[in-house]
């Protein structure tokens, strides 16, 4: 597979694998020796780029995906980049599936995360660190000294923050630079846009988290797919609702469409169309499906000008289109 380069000398696959639902948010979580195969799998289809968090998991076992990820990577630890994350807890009394996020980012407390994502990671270093979440009570600044010490002392090569806007990145970047935010992006979530001139005046790298919103760009679920009330966020998101399969028809018949004459499939389209547009973005969709990563991955093959990247914009811009999830609340 292709690589790109986020921030100034981190190189990774152009498409990353995106872990959480293989533990975590999209049903129950999936069994440890296919995934164990699936990742193996991953790494020989030529990715190199995993993501995860401490807090992947169920309440049983919290920290599942840094687990799995540690055991199914390790034979792979030095031709493979990880991310995990820091600095949130869910509220489990919530009886949602999507449970809301509590922020915490004390010092001590990153400290605390740091060393036990080390050792279920089972490595020495963490290629890239995220602060999950801002937390209102601690100063981006003070996280982002404790990410320079944590360089100094080799514990983490590069750090980044999830779901940021340019005012914070601003301020952590002039601290400790930071390599990349890993932002929700897609076809239908594109308010981060407005950050691209920030993250090209300050060589940041953007991680595109939930490239095809959710899987619902894959144009694979309709009014009649289910979702476990339990343990599957997609359940309440406002794009999988039946009203609004109905509403996004013709954005999914587009999408189709469009795919089909570039001999490419939905998800490729959708993953294409945020490579295209610029060189430092990563989209690290998830999946525990042996054919989609195959699939996914392909999408780094497939090249739009400039032109149709405008057009396929444009398009966006006018097309109908139903709300679609924008992230867990969060507690401050």
């Amino acid at each position: 597979m292709k690589t790109r380069t986020l921030g100034k000398d981190f190189t990774v696959s152009a498409v990353g694998l995106g872990c959480m639902g293989m533990s975590h948010g999209y049903g129950q979580p999936k069994d440890v020796r296919e995934m164990t195969e699936l990742l193996a799998k991953a790494v020989d289809a030529g990715y190199t780029f995993f993501d995860t968090a401490e807090v992947y998991g169920t309440a049983d076992d919290p920290h599942a995906n840094e687990t799995l990820l540690g055991q199914a990577l390790k034979p792979f630890r030095n031709r493979i980049q990880i991310g995990t994350k820091f600095g949130i807890h869910f509220d489990m009394t919530s009886p949602e599936p999507n449970k809301p996020i509590v922020p915490d980012a004390r010092p001590d407390l990153i400290r605390k995360s740091v060393e036990a994502s080390l050792q279920r990671l089972q490595t020495d270093h963490i290629d890239i660190y995220y602060q999950h979440r801002q937390d209102p009570k601690v100063p981006v600044e003070d996280v982002a000294a404790v990410m320079a010490d944590l360089m100094q002392e080799g514990k983490i090569l590069h750090w980044g923050l999830s779901e940021v806007d340019a005012d914070t990145l601003r301020r952590a970047h002039a601290v400790c630079p930071v390599t990349a935010v890993q932002n929700r992006y897609s076809m239908m979530a594109r308010w981060y846009e407005k950050m691209f001139p920030v993250l090209e005046e300050l060589q940041v790298g953007l991680v595109a988290f939930s490239p095809m919103a959710n899987g619902f760009l894959t144009a694979r679920y309709d009014a009649n797919s289910q979702f476990d009330p339990d343990t599957d966020y997609r359940r309440n998101m406002p794009q999988f609702q039946a009203d609004a399969m109905e509403e996004n028809k013709a954005l999914l018949q587009w999408i189709q469409d469009l795919a089909a004459s570039k001999q490419a499939t939905p998800a490729q389209l959708s993953l294409a169309w945020m490579l295209s547009k610029k060189p430092w973005i990563v989209p690290i969709p998830g999946t525990t499906n042996p054919g989609r990563l195959l699939e996914n991955g392909g999408a780094a093959d497939i090249e739009l000008t400039a032109d149709e990247v405008r057009k396929i914009d444009e398009a966006l811009d006018k097309i109908q289109m139903s709300s679609v999830f924008g992230g867990s609340v969060v507690r401050g």
